[in-house]
C-alpha cells in the first residue's frame, strides 16, 4: 500500500463525517435548544449566573458583529479586523455566547451538552472550511502560520498585500455596516434577547408544564 493510499483510507471517513455534520448541524441545534428548554423548567436562573452571562454573551456578539463586517465569503481571504487575531472569530463568538447561556442556566447537562455539540459538529466543519480555503487561496498557508485557528493572539498579525506573509504592514480593510447587514448578523442579537428573555419569563410556565397543577 502506497502513503498515497493510505491517506486517501484516513481522509474518506473524515470528508464523509464532514458532510454528515454539515446536515446534522440544524437538527442538533433544536435538540440542543430542547434539552435548554427542558433544563429551564428544572432550574430557576439565579441573579448571579445572569450577571456572569452576560459578560460572556455580550463580547461574543460584539464579535460575531465585527467579524460579520469584514468577512466576504468565497470572494477573498479575510486577514483584517478579529481574522487577523484568529481565523474563526464566528466560531469563537458562538462559543462565547453558547457557554454565557449555559453559565446562565448554571447547568452542568447544557454544558456538556454545548462541548459535544463543539466537537462532533464545529470542529469537523472549521476542517471542511479551511480546505476549501486552502485549495482556493494560495495564501492561506502563510496566513495559518501567522494567526491561530481559534484562541486569538494578543497582537493583529502583520501582512503585506502582495504576499500575505510580511511582519512590518497591517493588511488594510475596515468594517462595513453593509456586510453585516447582508449577513443578518443582528439576527444572533434578536434570539439572545429572545433567550434572556425566556429565562426571565418562560421559566414558571415550563415548570408548570414539567411538574403540573397543584
Amino acid at each position: 500500500m502506497t502513503s498515497h493510499d493510505a491517506t486517501s483510507r484516513v481522509r474518506l471517513p473524515r470528508e464523509r463525517w464532514e458532510r454528515v455534520a454539515r446536515r446534522i448541524r440544524v437538527p442538533l441545534g433544536f435538540a440542543t435548544a430542547a434539552l435548554y428548554l427542558f433544563e429551564l423548567g428544572r432550574h430557576a436562573p439565579q441573579p448571579a449566573g445572569l450577571l456572569w452571562s452576560v459578560g460572556l454573551v455580550l463580547p461574543g456578539l460584539w464579535l460575531r458583529g465585527y467579524a460579520s463586517g469584514y468577512v466576504k465569503k468565497n470572494q477573498e481571504l479575510t486577514k483584517t479586523g478579529p481574522y487577523a487575531y484568529t481565523r474563526n472569530p464566528l466560531y469563537l463568538g458562538s462559543i462565547l455566547i453558547a457557554a454565557g447561556f449555559a453559565v446562565a442556566l448554571e447547568s452542568w447537562v447544557v454544558a456538556m451538552a454545548l462541548v459535544f455539540v463543539f466537537a462532533i459538529i464545529y470542529i469537523p466543519v472549521i476542517a471542511s472550511e479551511e480546505r476549501f480555503l486552502r485549495v482556493t487561496f494560495p495564501d492561506f498557508e502563510a496566513y495559518c502560520r501567522r494567526v491561530p485557528r481559534l484562541i486569538p493572539r494578543l497582537t493583529p498579525a502583520r501582512f503585506s498585500p502582495a504576499t500575505g506573509d510580511s511582519k512590518t504592514e497591517v493588511s488594510s480593510g475596515n468594517f462595513s455596516f453593509v456586510l453585516y447587514l447582508r449577513h443578518r448578523e443582528y439576527n444572533a442579537s434578536i434570539g439572545a434577547a429572545l433567550l434572556y428573555l425566556s429565562l426571565l419569563f418562560l421559566r414558571p410556565a415550563l415548570s408548570l408544564l414539567l411538574h403540573g397543577f397543584k
